[in-house]
């Protein structure tokens, strides 16, 4: 055997090779080793302090003493959870953790029931303090404004201004973004009637365009409710139309008797003939009194009611062309539903309990007004 048959024999060679080709595999692993722990440790710091990170948001049950400082305007938004109010308050700093605030609320069995709104609160408040202030709906922090039924837009511009920090130039701006408002298109941009009666919360973030948009949303709701558009084309009229018929009954009319007025409404728009007299004119002082820019209830003369505008019903046939003040939600529901009879006219009898009697024939009504004549010379409310 030769002797290099017998180096690779003896497998010294091959062998050698095998080995040292062994070497060099654990040499490469080795090197793997050394960058993937250059890639890991890195990684597992950033880890490691995100982890800090998020035991810090919401483990740690860190307290601030007391009594707190300054002052915080803190919103509880609609859907915001225990942990999500938490989390808000120390972003605000009103709490030093949120652990503190989730301690507070598990120990208070009625922490599920904050309400949504705005609070008033400190920074460095102790968590249960906070807790304390948010569960009393009483700490909201917000205006309220009641307007009520039967206000013309002039005169509720007036109210929001009186009530609220906006002057009425502010108010009157907003008015005039009718795209901000979400009126109906057949208000063709006139508010008049559509900026509903109620009481109006006013939170810290409302603007003047806030504020006439949501009670617009709540004329809209009145409006669904009572069914007014299905409404008006069973009664052959437009929404529009029914929207004037609602302000006039709720200038002319209270409780029980408004579908009773929304009658006799219909049936002078409406009826047969010279239509109880009154030849289709409705005759209604409220709304001259709209025509002629003097205020509801003022007695008109003679001059006056003769003196012709596009709102007085007692020269022209048919409704005025816009409403001529806010309806509420029985006003409404009267002009969408109105009461069955054949009654054409109605006086007041009584001025001190709203006692109201309805009349087919003229005849008839002249017998009540003499009623209401009688009233009059007993009492001083004529």
């Amino acid at each position: 055997m030769s002797e290099e048959s017998a180096v690779e024999d003896d497998g010294y060679y091959e062998g050698g090779a095998r080995r040292a080709k062994k070497k060099r595999g654990v040499s490469g692993c080795l090197a793997v080793l050394v960058a993937l722990a250059v890639l890991v440790v890195p990684s597992y710091f950033a880890v490691t302090k995100g982890v800090e990170w998020i035991k810090d948001q919401t483990s740690t049950s860190e307290d601030f003493p007391g009594p707190g400082k300054g002052k915080v305007t803190f919103e509880v938004k609609e859907g915001d959870a225990v942990a999500a109010i938490g989390r808000n308050l120390k972003a605000e700093g009103v709490v030093a953790s949120v652990q503190s605030f989730l301690d507070a609320a598990a120990a208070d069995p009625d922490s599920s029931g904050i309400q949504v709104g705005f609070y008033e609160l400190k920074k460095e408040m102790p968590a249960e303090d906070a807790l304390d202030v948010l569960l009393d709906p009483g700490n909201q922090v917000k205006s309220v404004v009641t307007v009520p039924e039967g206000l013309r837009v002039e005169d509720t511009i007036t109210l929001l201004a009186e009530n609220t920090e906006w002057g009425e130039a502010k108010w009157n701006a907003a008015l005039k973004d009718v795209g901000a408002l979400g009126l109906p298109d057949y208000a063709e941009g006139n508010a008049e009637g559509y900026l509903f009666p109620a009481t109006n919360e006013i939170s810290p973030k409302d603007m003047p365009q806030d504020i006439l948009a949501k009670m617009v949303d709540r004329w809209r709701q009145a409006a669904e409710e009572a069914g007014l558009e299905e409404a008006a084309a069973e009664l052959g009229k437009t929404p529009a139309e029914l929207m004037v018929i609602a302000s006039l009954v709720e200038a002319e009319g209270r409780g029980d008797d408004m579908p009773k007025i929304a009658r006799v409404i219909y049936n002078r728009l409406d009826g047969p003939g010279d239509q109880g007299g009154t030849n289709g004119r409705l005759q209604i002082d409220a709304s001259v009194n709209y025509g002629l820019d003097q205020e509801l209830g003022v007695a008109l003369t003679t001059e006056q009611l003769a003196q012709d505008t596009p709102y007085n019903t007692y020269t022209r046939v048919g409704l005025p062309p816009t409403p001529i003040e806010a309806p509420g939600d029985d006003a409404i529901a009267a002009a969408a539903d109105p009461e069955e009879g054949g009654w054409y006219y109605y006086v007041t009898v009584d001025l001190a309990t709203g006692e109201t009697k309805f009349a087919e024939t003229y005849d008839e009504f002249l017998a009540y007004k003499d009623e209401y004549t009688q009233y009059c010379t007993t009492s001083d409310a004529c």
